[in-house]
């Protein structure tokens, strides 16, 4: 068997697919498409060219021995973006994790350890396989080394023999050096000989062979232009021709042997797949599930009960609600754990909900109960008509407040961390998916009555970290009342005006099908817009666009790709435009009408209050955060939230700029706290400020670019992500950042101070003490490490203008009360808050509402409120 060595050049395999794939991020926020796109590629070469030997090779730095002959070499390349940097030590953890062998040799490129090996393994009788994005690649062609060339992307790609080149590129290997010479490269800022392009250097080397004939043979060039041209730079194409060289002859101290590969280990590159986020890579390595052996669990007496009395209560303070699924709005409970210090209990769901003493016991506000998600209780009660009161301490918002990076705050989990083993999972006990079932009462109530008895004998030791990490306030005077307050508004839900939403999807039909014919008109035949297998060949074949990236079953059509050719033809905003309008059907408005209660005619969608690490609120089924607004047909599906009953109407109240005042507050910059405080718009301040302008003189685009920085600055916005957002180069951006870190200094000291005490900490903290840990803040990994930095810088800010939506939103629901309104809040979503009142009672709360959530924290900025009300949420915008 022959062996074969696969070389890689690092460099330009991730320059390639760093820009090929859109910005991706993996559930840390950690930049990954360069690193999916490099392990996409390198799998699939493994696949199909089955390698004995493996390299990667890396350029050490940016100053090489050919600086020495030409110090502008390279010279007109850009920085390289942060998002990028940051992804190269990733991308060697995962070579390391695949057991292939990666290199660099300082003063060398990567070209010249390719080319040495490459060199060494033919005389071995090597096959070679080379793969690269860089043509300078081309001149270690061979009949033993092939060289495999990137066009478009990353799957475009063209395997380069002797044979090969002479018919793409009527030239042989040993001649693109010289080609290369005469024509120069921009690229790596090789002069060459001016006015002198691929055609002419082809034409010249067919005639005299090599540069050297070139030029020894001059005066027999009969155009006179050509002549005086390599006449004049014959001193440039030869120093490019030694720039171009491959040295195959490099100080390298790796050696073929090193360079073996036997396979990666399935373990160590899963674990890796799963950090990075990419599981379609990790199906195709995963292997065995190694099953942990489990303790046996000591036996625990609990006494499942037939009937209630009062004198049962007496001294329970844990209590549990069992839920099988997360959808408890229409889910049955399970059964009930109570415990106290001497007894645990189960009591059936059936002989619970209908016994009056447990029914006073719950609503009695006097009588305390500890439990695992307020909420949940809450929402789940009240289906039985049980209004829960006295709850004074949750499990899950306090392990969610110790640590809110953790993914699993159920009781088990948190037990099993504490060292408490003595309680199954839910998904041992119960299943999962297709096999999830109930269990038999016996070992219903076994596993109820555990976790219930877990959930008592935890409080203590929670609240010793809570109390270390300063957050029992947080806890029972922030996140505790608003459990029981979203608990309200889930059960309450908002009503939704079902025909509005049918009349709507009739009309997008309509809208979609006018747009369909108009696009079938442009493209001169009709076809489904819905397939690329169909739609790519009208664009890239029929209409000619450019092609940007292909796939292994015809031609990308994603959208990144046509917002690239939307000034290409008239055919792609309306492409663009029926897919934005398809989604705001499925996925909007048909699945708004999927989750309409149908006993209510109301959506109840459920808050996420321990998810977050930042602290904000989420909802699913369905989602609030995310109906599109962009688009006036998907602000319109707004119309369908309307009030519940007769002469109410829905009023609207948000936050202007939270986060960029809580910025300020924190920031302390002289600049940004006297904007706030006269009331000035805070983008045209920024634009005068970075631009030196009046106010007069601040025009839309200088406002959107102050806009754009100032909300993308907080995130540790780069040049590279601030150009992408402006459509600017990446040097006017820098221009820009700088300059508004010149305008507002307390907002870089402030970030420079924040990252500091992030590594002296270990985490940083929000308004009302609340955590974020950055294990990752002093990571030798830059890619981790800079991730954990933009964290330390936001999360301040973000976490902060969460705290004070919640506390507003307890601070309005007393207010509420206090004036004895029949208003109720409804929804959350963002920085705006939405109530439903009496048109009687909207004078009072155009004053009320604005006052209580303007008041409901002292910053060194005043906090801004705007408001409308009308008959749909729509309508109080």
């Amino acid at each position: 068997m022959t062996n074969k060595l696969v070389l890689i050049d690092g460099n330009s395999i991730l320059y390639r697919a760093f820009f090929a794939l859109p910005l991706l991020n993996n559930d840390k926020g950690v930049y990954t498409n360069a690193v999916y796109g490099f392990t996409t590629m390198l799998m699939k070469i493994i696949e199909t060219e089955k390698p004995t030997h493996m390299l990667v090779a890396f350029d050490a730095g940016k100053t090489t021995f050919r600086h020495e002959t030409y110090q502008e070499y390279k010279g007109g390349r850009q920085k390289t973006p942060p998002e990028l940097s940051e992804q190269f030590p990733l991308i060697k953890e995962l070579l390391d994790a695949s057991s292939i062998k990666h290199y660099e040799l300082p003063n060398y490129e990567a070209d010249d350890i390719i080319g040495t090996l490459a060199r060494v393994a033919e005389k071995e009788s090597f096959d070679v396989r080379v793969i690269s994005g860089d043509k300078d690649m081309l001149q270690l062609v061979t009949d033993r080394v092939q060289v495999q060339l990137t066009k478009k992307g990353l799957s475009d790609i063209d395997t380069y023999t002797p044979e090969f080149m002479k018919e793409k590129m009527e030239v042989n290997p040993e001649q693109i050096i010289d080609m290369k010479a005469l024509m120069g490269d921009s690229s790596d800022n090789i002069p060459g000989i001016p006015g002198i392009g691929q055609k002419t250097a082809v034409k010249l080397l067919n005639q005299f062979h090599t540069l050297e004939k070139v030029f020894e043979n001059v005066e027999s060039v009969t155009a006179k232009k050509l002549k005086e041209k390599l006449e004049n730079h014959q001193d440039d194409a030869f120093m490019s021709k030694q720039l171009v060289t491959i040295n195959c002859e490099s100080p390298i101290e790796v050696e073929l042997k090193d360079t073996l590969y036997s396979g990666y280990d399935v373990n160590q590159l899963s674990a890796v797949f799963k950090d990075l986020g990419f599981n379609s890579l990790l199906t195709k390595v995963t292997g065995e599930v190694i099953v942990e052996e489990k303790e046996a669990l000591e036996a625990v007496d609990i006494e499942i009960l037939d009937n209630v009395s009062a004198s049962l209560f007496i001294g329970v303070e844990a209590l549990e609600v069992e839920i099988l699924t997360d959808n408890y709005h229409l889910a049955p409970i399970e059964g009930f754990g109570i415990v106290n210090k001497d007894k645990k209990y189960f009591i059936p769901t059936e002989i619970a909900v209908k016994s009056d003493a447990f029914k006073q016991w719950a609503e009695d506000p006097e009588k305390e109960k500890w439990v695992f998600d307020a909420k949940k209780v809450t929402v789940s009660l009240l289906n039985h008509g049980i209004v829960v009161s006295g709850i004074t301490f949750d499990l899950l918002l306090a392990s969610y407040l110790i640590d809110p990076s953790e993914n699993h705050h159920t009781i088990p989990a948190i037990s099993h961390r504490m060292g408490q083993k003595q309680v199954l999972s839910d998904e041992e006990v119960y299943g999962k998916g297709a096999k999830l079932q109930v269990p038999s009462q016996d070992q219903l109530a076994d596993h109820i009555g555990r976790k219930t008895m877990m959930l008592f004998a935890l409080k203590s030791q929670v609240e010793e970290e809570l109390e270390a990490n300063q957050q029992i306030e947080l806890l029972y005077n922030l996140e505790l009342p608003l459990a029981v307050i979203l608990g309200k508004m889930e059960a309450t839900g908002v009503k939704i005006d079902q025909d509005q939403l049918n009349v709507m999807q009739k009309e997008l039909k309509i809208r979609l099908d006018k747009i369909e014919e108009e696009v079938h008109e442009l493209a001169g035949e009709d076809f489904n817009l819905n397939s690329p297998k169909q739609l790519g060949p009208i664009l890239f074949e029929k209409l000619e666009l450019p092609i940007i990236k292909k796939t292994k079953t015809g031609y990308s059509t994603s959208a990144d790709i046509l917002e690239q050719l939307k000034q290409k033809h008239p055919i792609i905003p309306k492409l663009l435009l029926y897919r934005q309008l398809r989604k705001l059907q499925s996925t909007y408005i048909e699945g708004l009408l999927k989750v309409v209660h149908p006993d209510t005619g109301k959506i109840h969608t459920r808050f996420n209050q321990a998810l977050t690490q930042t602290g904000r609120l989420s909802s699913t089924e369905p989602n609030m955060q995310n109906i599109p607004i962009r688009l006036e047909e998907g602000k319109k599906i707004r119309k369908a939230f309307i009030p519940s009953e007769k002469d109410w109407v829905i009023f609207a109240a948000d936050y202007s700029q939270i986060e960029l005042r809580v910025l300020a507050d924190i920031a302390k910059d002289e600049l940004l706290v006297q904007a706030f405080q006269e009331d000035m718009d805070i983008h045209t301040r920024t634009a005068m400020d970075v631009f030196h302008v009046d106010a007069e003189d601040v025009d839309g685009n200088m406002r959107r670019q102050a806009k754009a920085v100032n909300f993308g600055i907080v995130y540790g916005i780069s040049d590279y992500g601030l150009s992408q957002n402006l459509g600017i180069t990446r040097k006017e951006a820098k221009a820009f950042i700088e300059r508004y870190f010149d305008s507002y200094p307390g907002v870089k000291t402030y970030m420079e101070e924040i990252v500091k005490e992030a590594k002296q900490k270990g985490y940083v903290t929000t308004l009302m003490q609340r955590r974020r840990y950055l294990p990752d803040i002093t990571n030798r990994n830059f890619n981790l490490r800079s991730f954990a930095e933009r964290t330390a810088m936001n999360t301040p800010i973000q976490g902060s203008a969460a705290d004070i939506i919640k506390k507003a939103m307890i601070d309005l629901e007393h207010a509420l009360k206090e004036n004895n309104l029949k208003a109720r809040m409804l929804l959350q979503v963002h920085d705006e808050l939405i109530i439903e009142a009496p048109k009687t009672e909207i004078e009072l709360l155009k004053e009320l509402v604005p006052r209580v959530m303007e008041n409901t924290v002292s910053l060194a900025v005043p906090l801004k409120v705007d408001y409308a009300y009308g008959e749909t949420w729509f309508d109080a915008k």
